[in-house]
């Protein structure tokens, strides 16, 4: 009885989660990669020294955000809350997805550091990623 009322409280609360919406969920998402980098940033430029469960906690962020991402922009949810999403998004899905993927298979080829000047190298990687997509897929802010 226990593993089911369990059951259901946990099935509530991934419910209650993805009732947010598809902008709030990926504006969380947006939040935690910012969190994630400004951590490997620490990690990358030495500020911090190299910790190989900081750095794979990091990647894995990144990784779980680009298998996400691109299911966080369906039709309809360029209007809304303060939304920075480009409208290129949308008419060109393909590519926003590409640059998902690519944003993914770079975080995981960085799971292979496994020191400070290996993962400088694939964080540096990943962050162009990042400003590329960016550049072509969010609006600039005003």
């Amino acid at each position: 009885m226990k593993r089911i009322v369990i059951a259901a409280v946990l099935v509530a609360l991934g419910a209650s989660a993805a009732v947010a919406g598809p902008i709030e969920d990926r504006q969380q998402l947006m939040k935690n990669v910012q969190a994630a980098t400004k951590d490997g940033a620490g990690l990358a430029r030495g500020a911090v020294p190299f910790d190989a469960a900081k750095a794979k906690a990091v990647l894995d962020v990144y990784i779980d955000a680009s298998a996400k991402l691109p299911g966080l922009f369906p039709v309809g949810s360029d209007k809304g809350a303060k939304n920075a999403a480009d409208p290129k998004i949308w008419s060109d899905m393909a590519g926003f997805k590409a640059e998902a993927a690519k944003f993914g298979a770079d975080a995981k080829a960085g799971l292979a550091a496994t020191d400070a000047a290996s993962f400088k190298v694939a964080f540096t990687k990943i962050t162009a990623d990042c400003t590329s997509c960016h550049g072509t897929y969010r609006l600039k802010q005003q």
